[in-house]
């Protein structure tokens, strides 16, 4: 069924008084809430919604409200919960009127909501925030003529992968699922294969690895026995979807037994099978564990304006197209000018129609102004940083691809959204100052109070 297009607000007490005569009226979050776009954003993903009669969904805006502060303030779902209940500026972004006491809903049903909107919904909120900006003229057309691109790694959530753990915590999802199916294995090796985990971690540690490494081999042999028997002896039942996820994971599993150190496309977590190993030549991490981004921001004033998961480790040149065709669907211009690094080398993009200029090269050939906004370049570098450090894209806790899209456009807008806040406490701030200027009658007292 429909979500609720209204918040019931319902006075709990006779003498409640409502949170519009609570607050300051002048914070840039109960002054943001009155610039958003709501009816869109209920429009926009009121169309996943079923029209069946049933249990209606909750109210839309409380869901995209939420999101916002999630990425704004970097908190969790269950922190953003519980920040909503002891936040009166939280209750009134999102749409109540009277103070909440209680919790309007479970932190999992964000989770819920996220799987139902995917990556056109996270979109639709990175598009408001900068409908939002240009609107307030903090974006111009001429601001959206030159973009910035680069990419990073959004790294997942997962422990540094190392062979002998991956086979051991593969062998103990293996014999649990059989013995949830009431499958008899001929043997557990629970026993044995603490034993050889414990053994390798000590000769790893002394320096032996050729002891280690046998040590490894026997964790190995058990994980590919252990498959071999529940091959022969299961049979999944047809329809069931627990017996197609356990099958699937004797698949990974397979592959976690067969891949060896210079292997590609290896497997690198069973939580998340989809992380690549990237190398970006840092060096204080010479890998992350992740997916590729790529980032797209204006090149005055730093707004991001395009952010998109790359999985399967593209070379940056061949994903600079894909990427400037996100900005012009979120932005409805088309950028002319694009400055990129030495990494976007054999670009695959039409350059009758966009001028891509890359760091570096023959310096000769560059007009004055060229060379101003070449040095604009490395201001994407901080806008990532603040990205991963201040709006949940060091380490992405979505699940599965689609985890990794939703992800990395969410933090975009929630960088977007602080800017937003930043720039209506900066005006309000200037309205204030120029008001008690006004009151003073003589200069003296103008200068005294600056």
């Amino acid at each position: 069924m429909k979500p609720k297009k209204t918040i019931e607000t319902l006075q709990q007490g006779l003498f409640q008084s409502r949170l519009d005569s609570q607050l300051d009226m002048k914070h840039p979050l109960v002054t943001l809430a009155g610039e958003f776009d709501w009816n869109f954003l209920e429009e926009h993903f009121g169309a996943n919604y079923s029209p069946e009669p049933s249990r209606p969904g909750l109210p839309t805006r409380l869901l995209v409200a939420l999101t916002y502060l999630k990425y704004l303030r970097n908190l969790s779902d269950e922190s953003v919960v519980e920040e909503f209940i002891e936040n009166s500026y939280f209750q009134y972004f999102c749409g109540y009127e009277f103070f909440q006491i209680k919790a309007p809903l479970h932190p999992t049903s964000l989770g819920k909501w996220r799987k139902r909107f995917g990556e056109e919904g996270a979109e639709a909120l990175l598009i408001e925030t900068i409908k939002l900006a240009i609107k307030k003229d903090l974006i111009t057309e001429k601001d959206l003529e030159k973009v910035i691109v680069d990419t990073t790694v959004q790294e997942k959530a997962i422990a540094f992968p190392t062979d002998i753990k991956l086979c051991s915590d593969a062998l103990d999802k293996v014999v649990a699922g059989a013995q949830e199916r009431k499958v008899k294995l001929r043997q557990s090796y629970k026993r044995k294969k603490k034993k050889a985990v414990r053994a390798y971690g000590t000769l790893k540690h002394g320096g032996n690895h050729k002891m280690a490494a046998k040590e490894l081999k026997k964790v190995r042999n058990y994980l590919g026995r252990s498959i071999r028997d529940v091959r022969r002896k299961w049979t999944p039942i047809a329809g069931d979807p627990s017996d197609k996820g356990f099958a699937q994971f004797l698949d990974i599993a397979e592959r976690i037994c067969n891949q060896r150190r210079k292997d590609k496309n290896k497997i690198y977590s069973l939580w998340a099978p989809e992380v690549e190993c990237i190398g970006k030549g840092k060096a204080h991490k010479k890998y992350e564990f992740g997916v590729k981004v790529s980032f797209i921001t204006t090149a005055k004033s730093n707004w991001i304006v395009g952010a998109k998961a790359l999985h399967g480790n593209p070379y940056d040149g061949h994903s600079l197209k894909d990427a400037i065709e996100q900005t012009e669907k979120l932005t409805g211009y088309s950028p002319k000018d694009i400055y990129v690094d030495k990494g976007y080398k054999g670009v695959t993009i039409d350059l009758s129609k966009y001028d891509v200029h890359m760091s570096g090269g023959k310096k000769e050939y560059r007009t004055r102004a060229m060379t101003k906004w070449m040095k604009r370049r490395q201001a994407i570098e901080p806008v990532i940083g603040h990205a991963k450090n201040d709006h949940r894209m060091d380490r992405n806790f979505l699940h599965e691809i689609r985890g990794d899209q939703i992800n990395c456009i969410l933090a975009a807008a929630g960088f977007n959204l602080k800017k937003l806040i930043r720039a209506f406490f900066v005006s309000i701030f200037l309205e204030d100052i120029l008001a008690e200027m006004s009151s003073f009658s003589r200069p003296r007292d103008v200068l005294r109070a600056a």
